[in-house]
Formats: C-alpha cells, structure tokens, sequence
C-alpha cells in the first residue's frame, strides 16, 4: 500500500469536484477549491474520520468495497480507479462485467434524476448506488453486506424482500430475474462469481432451482412494476434498463405509468420522505 500516493490521488480528485458535479447544493462560499472530506466520506458511506484518516497517510488498508465506494463518490473513470486500487495494494476489478464501479457519466445521469426513482445495477444483480427517490420508494439496498447484496438472493431467499410487491405479482418477478440471470450465466459461463451465485440460489431456494430448470433466458430491458409504499399506497411504474458499454452497470429508471395517480403519489413521497444519511464505517 502505497499511503503517500494513495493520500495524494485522494486530496486531488477531491479538490477537482464541485458540489454540483455530484448532485449537491453549492451551500455556503468555500475557502479551498472542491468537495469537504466530510462531503466525499458521506457519499462513499463511510465516516469522515475513516476518510481523513486516509488523506493524512495514517489509515487502515481499505477494503475493495471501501475503494469501490471512494471510487463513485470521486467521479473516478476506470483507469483512475484502477490506480486507486493499486496504491492501496489490492488488484484492481475485472473490466465489463461484474464490479462495483460506476462510470461518471452515469452517476452524472443519476444525481440529476432528482424527482424520479433510479439505481445501478451489476449484471448478477448487486446494488450498486441509488438515488434518494430510490431510496425513499424502495427502501435502502446498498447497505447489506455479503450475499444479502444480490437482490437476486434476497429475493429468493428472504420472505421480507417481497413485502413492497403485491403477491399476485411475485411468480412474475420470479420468472424474470432468473431469466435475466440465465442470460448473464450464458455470457459469462465459467466466471467465478455467476457459477457460485447459481450454484449457492440453487441450493437455498427450491423456487429458483424449479425455475432454473426450465431455461427460460431474457435479458431485462424493460418492464413494469407495481410498489407498495407504506405511505402513499401502490405505486405503478414503469421500468428503463440503460446499460453501459463502458462498464456493463445498468441505469433502471422508474418512472410513473401514464394515466395513473404514481406521479402525485411520487411528488408526495418526496415531501414526506426521510432517509438516514449517517455513514456507516466499513473495514
């Protein structure tokens, strides 16, 4: 781990970013040139005594997870966080599948989604970031840690994933992720991660090994889905995956089925709405 170089590629892209570049408001006048440590530490989950501690030369070995996060918080491009993950001694991820980065121009695309629900996805089906709509309609998905990440597991394997869905749409959910997951199997057959991903839902789930059994494959580009919000009622929304040719992430956008009440219900859902925003600290 190289913390010097780490420390100096951390403070530089800090300092190169306006607020506004990563979807917050100006705010008072700022005396340095860029983001607050505090501003970047919350963007990346982490605390700001976590971040500092790694601009002074003085913290822990982050994790991949940690560098992923610093990664999207800084706006880096993949050569950029390729080398964040060098410096600090950890092999950089594998390019155009599976990962945790998120290219710049489309966290750009999601910070200015401010009225819409919109997240990222990997193509096994990691959350990778979402938006405050996103948050507030679904509910935060990028805090589990581990297997719990994937919402393909937590589907299948946690009852209470299911709860903001209506029942008489779960089969149809069903039927569609692991259509989805048998197209990306088949493009990636052999990878590490999808054959465990399979192998581990096959074993816990015997809906999803029922389901696996009969082949069905279909990529998912466009759907509907209804969400039940405990607030405001049923939400009817409609579904746009927009994947990247720079890193295979893929934008979903959700967005109010025409002729219905989701907008107003959306537009209340945002005055209403409260999410926690305290950092958690990661190893």
């Amino acid at each position: 781990m190289d913390r010097s170089a780490l420390a100096d590629l951390l403070r530089r892209r800090r300092e190169r970013l306006d607020p506004a570049d990563v979807g917050l408001p100006p705010g008072r006048r700022r005396r340095t040139p860029g983001l607050r440590r505090d501003e970047v530490a919350a963007l990346a989950a982490i605390s700001t005594d976590y971040y500092t501690r790694l601009e002074q030369q003085r913290g822990p070995h982050p994790s991949a997870a940690v560098l992923g996060a610093l990664a999207r918080a800084l706006r880096l491009t993949e050569d950029e966080r390729d080398h964040l993950f060098h410096l600090a001694g950890q092999p950089a991820p594998a390019r155009h599948s599976t990962g945790d980065h998120v290219s710049p121009g489309v966290l750009y695309l999601l910070d200015r989604l401010v009225d819409t629900p919109a997240f990222v996805i990997d193509d096994l089906g990691y959350t990778l970031v979402q938006n405050r709509m996103s948050k507030l309609v679904s509910g935060d998905q990028t805090g589990h840690t581990g297997r719990a990440r994937n919402h393909n597991w937590r589907w299948f394997t946690d009852p209470g994933s299911r709860d903001r869905f209506p029942e008489e749409d779960w089969a149809t959910h069903s039927r569609t992720h692991v259509a989805d997951l048998r197209a990306t199997y088949g493009r990636r057959a052999g990878d590490a991660d999808v054959e465990s991903l399979v192998r581990d839902l096959t074993d816990a789930s015997p809906e999803f090994a029922r389901l696996w059994a009969e082949h069905e494959v279909a990529v998912r580009r466009a759907d509907a889905k209804r969400i039940v919000h405990p607030e405001v009622g049923l939400l009817d929304l409609l579904c746009e995956h927009l994947t990247s040719d720079v890193d295979g992430a893929t934008l979903v956008v959700l967005h109010p089925r025409p002729g219905t009440d989701c907008r107003e219900k959306l537009d209340l859902i945002a005055v209403i709405g409260t999410q926690d925003l305290h950092p958690v600290e990661r190893d």
